[in-house]
């Protein structure tokens, strides 16, 4: 029991200390990750629906849209296909559009029947930066978690080294002979 906490811990704070040190990596990989979840967005896809409904929550809270901005959206297949006369719903910054909050929604007025993002009412704002603005917010909060967690080991730890040092330390003498 001891081993296995000793490799949880170190595995938490070498994970940690990645982070930290490669945070511009981190944020690369993060790019990819969100480009792509954008690019392949279907809100009739099964599949994706818990990364993509997470990612329609991620818009929606911190009111930004695609990972730099709008202008992410323009990948995505469906939305190319449909002469960008729909949107994410989960950018929206009308209350009426969120209140369904996934999937696209119709543009009222499309140009001579296509649009660009520019035309649509979204929020500006890419999510990059609001996603790493929550977190310098919330830090106190998430380093708060991760030590609360660090301490719940470590106590596991000590009395599991307390409990096999009562076990060895008993006294077998007492045993009766038969």
């Amino acid at each position: 029991y001891f081993t296995c906490l000793i490799i949880i811990l170190l595995a938490q704070v070498a994970a940690g200390l990645v982070i930290y040190f490669q945070k511009e990596r981190l944020k690369e990989e993060l790019f990819h990750i969100v480009k792509d979840l954008i690019t392949n967005y279907d809100p009739l896809n099964e599949d994706e629906r818990n990364l993509q409904d997470a990612w329609d929550y991620v818009q929606a809270q911190i009111a930004c849209c695609g990972w730099t901005g709008a202008e992410d959206w323009e990948d995505n297949g469906i939305l190319f296909n449909k002469s960008m006369t729909q949107y994410p719903c989960s950018c929206s910054n009308r209350s009426k559009d969120l209140e369904d909050g996934r999937g696209f929604c119709n543009l009222d007025d499309p140009v001579n029947g296509t649009a660009t993002y520019h035309d649509w009412p979204v929020h500006e704002q890419g999510c990059m930066d609001g996603v790493e603005q929550w977190l310098k917010d919330n830090l106190a909060v998430i380093l708060g978690v991760c030590t609360g967690v660090a301490v719940i080991e470590l106590l596991g730890m000590i009395l599991s080294i307390s409990l096999c040092k009562n076990i060895h330390s008993e006294d077998y003498t007492k045993v009766p002979k038969s």
